[in-house]
C-alpha cells in the first residue's frame, strides 16, 4: 500500500506548478525552500526570473547550492536608445 503524500509535500508541488503566482519567498523556512529549488529543478522550470527571486531571499543555503550547482545568471547586453553623433 502507497503512502499517500504529506500536506508539505502537497504544498510544494503546487508552489511549483503555481510559481508564476509568488512574488516573495523570504517568509519559507530554509528547508522547505531547498526543497522547493530543487523540485523547481527537477521540474525544468528554472528561469532567470524565478532564479531571481530565489536569490532575493538572501539566505545562505540558496546562494551555496546555486554556486555549487554553477548556475549563472543571463547577462542580457543593453543597447543604447540613444546615440550621439560623437563616436
Amino acid at each position: 500500500m502507497k503512502t499517500p503524500p504529506s500536506l508539505l509535500s502537497l504544498t510544494i508541488d503546487s508552489a511549483v506548478l503555481n510559481l508564476s503566482d509568488i512574488s516573495d519567498l523570504s517568509p519559507i523556512p530554509d528547508h522547505i525552500l531547498l526543497d522547493l529549488f530543487l523540485r523547481i529543478l527537477k521540474a525544468g522550470k528554472l528561469t532567470e526570473k524565478v532564479l531571481k527571486l530565489f536569490i532575493a531571499t538572501g539566505k545562505d543555503e540558496v546562494i551555496s547550492l546555486v554556486q555549487a550547482l554553477n548556475i549563472q545568471h543571463i547577462v542580457t547586453p543593453v543597447l543604447p536608445t540613444r546615440c550621439s553623433e560623437k563616436f
